[in-house]
């Protein structure tokens, strides 16, 4: 009976999610809705690269009073309002305060006043704000590198490190701001907003219907038929284990791909004779060029994906091709680079590993595969469909996940383990922590420099994204630098003709973060774990042996993707 309720519970639970996700909330009017007529000042508040800026105080002084008259905050758009409790007689003066910008004073005109006096309201348009770099701004920015260097050189889990970086900025903003006033960095209400909630349901909700997949032994299953099918040659061998891992990787993600493929893959590997190595490097490189085609297939597409509004079928769309592109260069790099080994294996089928594959291929419930994958079919399915019927892929994922507990997989506390919980407290903190960067300014300083760069060539704006995040991915974690390049993609793709609509710069992103990551060792989790089930079972991945291969590689591919994106934006037309 306790069974039971729990799972019905956590299954309305999911249910709730979905519909708060997909009912629109209230209008948020800014006006004060009364009806009566009354003097307003109105107005926007941006940063010197044309974002908004909310929770600024604007304080109004009438007929040169020493005290305020009314105060008010600027929205999450920028926008500010004003409602004068009386009409000036001779002078209004506004004053803009923020902690982490200089504080701008006006004084408006005489026919800017009389207009007031007469009960009418004055916009004063859009205002740009200029940076302060107060000591917050070095705290947050220095956190945030710190954290970026803890988690490239694993000497915390990324959750940890995430957590310990929101904890510094907390600590010095509640403490540290009470004794020195430009420690501020912002406060616990603010830090919430920049969570991106369905980036969060969207992916506990693919975590549970994915895991219900993995546990039929139908991975097992796949890696018995590409050794079937390649008859033990290596060559045939890469390319159905590339071709295995790009099609898993664009469904499930590729962490979890990587999971299943390992293992299965150093088998494979022992029994022909092989160096693991020269099939799991380009597995790797796989896993993380092949997760870019879908929505799903990569963390960084579902950060780029929520923020920007790309839907599952605009990413397949405009990104497949070029992936498909990226993967033959690859695969036919590896295969040059790894010749020699190849050929000195002897050509064949294994009877033993064979039967071996074949025992451990045997599916452990046909029935719950057969749900699982009709589920998994529909959540693809309406994942597609999403955009016509205005449902934020989130939405579709909690449903999805909502049907798995209640038809295919019952167990309660089951499905709660299958959520990876320290990857979703991870994805809040890191949501927090580059919030705090935006805050202060790195954000907006960091965007108007690349600005000044790329000017409003696109050529050059789709190259300095795709290859500078992808080299910067070499050895920062990607799915932080994703985040903290997405406010930077905004801004330039506001100065380039085109960009907006196009959304190029933003898979220019999801390309370069995805594939850069192939670069280095360090360069993303789906390396570091590979390389660490390898080296457990005595087969160790070393940094040096895996950039002999990558280095090249990335290169090569980050170009191709480049190429692929100007090819489909400015020949084909987007």
């Amino acid at each position: 009976m306790r069974q039971s309720v729990l799972r019905y519970a956590f299954a309305l639970l999911c249910l709730l999610c979905a519909v708060g996700l997909l009912v629109p909330g209230p209008d948020s009017a800014h006006g004060q809705g009364d009806g009566q007529e009354q003097s307003t000042l109105l107005g926007f508040l941006l940063t010197e690269q044309g974002q908004a800026i909310a929770e600024a105080e604007i304080e109004v002084f009438l007929d040169g009073e020493e005290e305020p008259v009314v105060t008010a905050e600027s929205h999450e758009d920028g926008l500010w309002e004003a409602a004068l409790p009386r009409p000036p007689e001779q002078s209004v003066e506004i004053e803009v305060i923020h902690p982490h910008y200089n504080t701008w004073t006006y004084e408006l005109e005489p026919e800017e006043v009389a207009v007031l006096s007469q009960g009418e309201s004055v916009n004063l348009g859009e205002v740009n704000l200029d940076y302060s770099y107060t000591l917050g701004f070095w705290v947050a920015s220095l956190t945030f590198l710190a954290v970026l260097l803890l988690i490239a050189f694993e000497k915390m889990p990324n959750a940890t490190a995430a957590l310990f970086g929101v904890a510094v900025v907390f600590a010095v903003t509640f403490f540290g701001s009470k004794l020195l006033s430009d420690l501020y960095v912002f406060n616990f209400e603010r830090a919430l907003t920049y969570i991106n909630w369905e980036v969060i349901f969207l992916v506990m909700g693919m975590m549970i219907v994915v895991s219900v997949i993995e546990g039929t032994g139908l991975f097992q299953w796949l890696a018995f038929m590409a050794y079937r099918w390649s008859r033990g040659q290596p060559v045939i061998l890469v390319v159905v284990l590339v071709i295995i891992t790009t099609l898993a990787s664009a469904l499930l993600d590729n962490v979890t791909t990587m999971l299943l493929m390992v293992p299965i893959t150093l088998e494979i590997a022992i029994a022909l004779n092989l160096p693991p190595t020269s099939l799991l490097i380009p597995e790797i490189m796989a896993s993380n060029i092949g997760g870019i085609t879908t929505l799903i297939g990569t963390p960084t597409n579902i950060l780029i994906g929520a923020y920007a509004k790309i839907s599952f079928n605009d990413f397949l769309v405009n990104q497949t091709i070029g992936v498909l592109l990226a993967l033959i260069t690859m695969t036919l790099y590896v295969l040059w680079h790894f010749r020699a080994v190849f050929s000195q294996v002897e050509k064949g089928i294994s009877p033993t590993l064979y039967a071996k594959l074949e025992q451990n291929a045997k599916i452990k419930d046909i029935n719950v595969l057969r749900k699982s994958l009709l589920v998994f079919a529909l959540t693809i399915v309406v994942f597609a469909m999403g955009e016509g019927l205005e449902m934020v892929p989130a939405v579709t994922a909690l449903l999805a996940a909502t049907v798995m507990l209640v038809w295919v997989e019952t167990d309660v506390h089951k499905m709660l383990n299958l959520v990876d919980w320290t990857t979703l407290v991870f994805f809040m903190a890191l949501f927090m922590l580059v919030g705090a960067i935006q805050e202060v300014g790195l954000i907006g300083t960091i965007a108007g420099f690349m600005g000044d760069v790329v000017g409003n060539n696109l050529y050059a704006g789709v190259f300095v994204i795709t290859l500078g995040v992808g080299f910067l991915s070499f050895s920062i974690a990607n799915i932080p630098l994703a985040a903290s390049m997405l406010p930077v993609v905004e801004y330039l793709s506001g100065n380039i003709s085109g960009a907006v609509s196009s959304k190029i710069l933003y898979y220019g992103l999801s390309m370069g973060s995805a594939m850069g990551g192939n670069g280095f060792l360090i360069g993303g989790e789906t390396n570091l774990m590979t390389a660490g089930i390898a080296e457990r079972a005595g087969y160790p991945l070393s940094f040096g042996k895996f950039a002999r291969v990558s280095i090249p590689v990335t290169i090569l591919t980050l170009i191709v993707g480049s190429l692929w994106l100007l090819f489909r934006f400015e020949v084909l037309g987007g």
